[in-house]
């Protein structure tokens, strides 16, 4: 089921299967927080819906990750659904504008992980969540990317050194997991 809508979405979640706690606990608070009107807009408070996309290359060993400008660390393309009820369409758009890729394909039709963190207070914005759906992507390590001018660098990692590049990053360690077992044998 494509997630073109809150209701897909929501539906979507209530199936969503995990093997990791937080991400069920996560869910119920993803649930409670999309009966509420306007909770995919930025200004939302304590926190909002935003989409991002983890992209892989097609065996799965490598992702590009971008060096996020206000946030000073790697992460994946991703960003605030201004009001999109779309979140899938959110997570392609931001992916195709943080990393001028022009040939993305979906390697799941859902969720692909779920996350809910912390973003530090600005000078214009309170501390807030970032209710994070992911979905996956494959493109080619070999087509041109282009860097977007929110972020410091633009690059494609083997998933074997992502950790020490992201530390404690859990989400993004549980993502290197599940593409371990989403790709399986085709790991180096």
């Amino acid at each position: 089921m494509t997630i073109t809508s809150r209701k897909k979405l929501m539906a979507s979640l209530r199936e969503y299967k995990t093997a990791y706690a937080e991400e069920a606990r996560y869910r119920d608070q993803f649930l409670k927080l999309l009966n509420d009107g306007s909770c995919f807009h930025r200004h939302h408070l304590p926190g909002h819906l935003t989409g991002s996309a983890w992209i892989v290359n097609n065996p799965g060993t490598k992702t590009l990750l971008i060096h996020h400008g206000k946030l000073n660390k790697w992460l994946q393309p991703g960003g605030h659904a201004d009001g999109d009820e779309n979140i899938f369409s959110v997570a392609l758009r931001e992916a195709l504008e943080e990393t001028g890729l022009k040939n993305l394909h979906p390697v799941i039709d859902a969720p692909f992980d779920i996350d809910i963190h912390l973003i530090p207070a600005r000078v214009d914005f309170p501390e807030h969540l970032h209710f994070d759906v992911r979905f996956i992507f494959s493109a080619s390590e070999f087509d041109e990317v282009q860097l977007s001018p929110e972020s410091n660098q633009l690059q494609w990692f083997n998933i074997e050194f992502v950790p020490e590049l992201v530390k404690h990053n859990t989400s993004i360690l549980r993502m290197i997991e599940k593409t371990k077992v989403l790709f399986g044998s085709h790991q180096c």
